[in-house]
């Protein structure tokens, strides 16, 4: 069994992915699947919980169909093929032959953060079309390495990050209104991201790399913190609205609930954005009976909040004026949808760039909170990225 965490079994996949990649000719057919007017064949790198969520949003779609889960763990196996409704796919636990499979055109990332940058590096040179789970990863190092593997990938590979307000008509319609100015010029914005434990609780595995390594979710090298793992959702929403990325940030952020464990449990972060504009950011995994999560921009002439149920535009001050633009359903199936359309139609997009950059708004704010200073992106994010 291939050790997923090893350096030396990284850049034997990345060798043999390059290999494969070289010597493959590429038909016209293969941006719309293995053969012309057939499904699109997708494989599940990382058959864990959210991992196998999407693969089963892309089983139910009928573009696609998902054949192949690769996973360190083979107890994973089981679990996922019921939760994506799958019943004979190929299963790998060597992530060289999982990524080398000619009749795989698109793959799913959803392996723990710290490895997505080495997933990411592998699956451009196995020529795939690739959906990345977020985040692009714990670190700037990471992140700057992800960006260079994008930017040498297949300009015909469709290269999506799941960032899924980006494709929500929800959020579509917010941000026109904004940039339409419809709530006048933003004056000040905020998000937040209140829930409670979030993470399956820790298991216990007789093997300590084992347990390091399937308790991922609980060690902030390995996860990023909550606040790069989950909370860069409502960062790429700041990123995207407010159209760039903060000057500085300072935050605090602490343990109440869970003590023994090597991330924070609640944050709270100020980012200047250009003009002086300031955000603010609170979260926390402590909350309970309540979800709270979102993003809220308040302009000159009135107001527009965002959440997963959709978008409240209030037109003025008083409260009876206002329009509500709901979700009808679960934003990522609206991104998965994108992600498809575009390798049927041939009209592919790479979004790794403006998704670094999100990424990297979250690790700003985590590293204000972790060294108690006002942090500059000039200072810390700009000499990497």
């Amino acid at each position: 069994m291939k050790n997923f965490t090893s350096r030396r079994s990284f850049l034997q996949t990345s060798a043999a992915a390059a290999a494969a990649s070289a010597f493959t000719i590429v038909s016209p057919q293969s941006v719309r699947g293995s053969q012309a007017n057939s499904k699109i064949s997708v494989g599940l790198l990382g058959a864990g919980n959210r991992g196998s969520s999407n693969a089963g949003i892309f089983q139910a779609d009928p573009r696609a169909q998902v054949t192949a889960l690769c996973d360190r763990y083979p107890d994973q196996f089981e679990r996922a093929k019921a939760t994506i409704k799958v019943e004979n796919p190929r299963t790998f636990t060597d992530i060289d032959k999982f990524l080398t499979a000619p009749d795989m055109d698109a793959v799913v990332i959803a392996t723990p953060p710290y490895l997505h940058p080495p997933n990411f590096e592998a699956a451009v040179q196995a020529r795939k079309h690739i959906y990345l789970e977020k985040p692009i990863g714990v670190d700037v190092e990471g992140c700057a390495r992800t960006l260079a593997a994008s930017r040498k990938a297949d300009p015909a590979k469709t290269i999506a990050v799941g960032f899924q307000a980006r494709y929500s008509p929800a959020y579509l319609e917010a941000y026109k209104r904004i940039k339409n100015g419809d709530i006048g010029e933003i004056a000040v914005a905020r998000g937040c991201h209140l829930v409670g434990d979030f993470y399956p609780r820790r298991r216990s595995f007789p093997n300590p790399e084992d347990d390091r390594v399937r308790n991922w979710f609980t060690y902030r090298a390995l996860s990023g913190d909550f606040i790069v793992e989950q909370d860069c959702h409502n960062m790429d929403v700041l990123h995207w609205f407010l159209e760039g990325v903060p000057v500085s940030a300072i935050g605090r952020g602490g343990k109440k609930v869970r003590r023994d464990w090597d991330i924070l449990d609640h944050i709270s972060v100020i980012y200047t954005w250009p003009n002086g504009l300031l955000v603010s950011y609170e979260a926390n995994q402590v909350t309970v009976g309540t979800i709270n999560a979102g993003e809220e921009f308040t302009g000159t002439k009135g107001l527009i909040k965002m959440t997963r149920d959709g978008m409240v535009h209030s037109k003025g001050f008083k409260p009876a004026d206002k329009e509500e633009f709901p979700v009808k359903r679960e934003i990522t199936i609206d991104a998965i949808e994108n992600f498809l359309g575009r390798i049927v139609s041939g009209n592919p997009e790479n979004a790794v760039e403006r998704s670094v950059m999100s990424t990297c708004v979250a690790i700003l704010g985590r590293e204000a909170i972790y060294t108690g200073r006002e942090v500059t992106w000039q200072s810390y994010i700009g000499p990497m990225i």
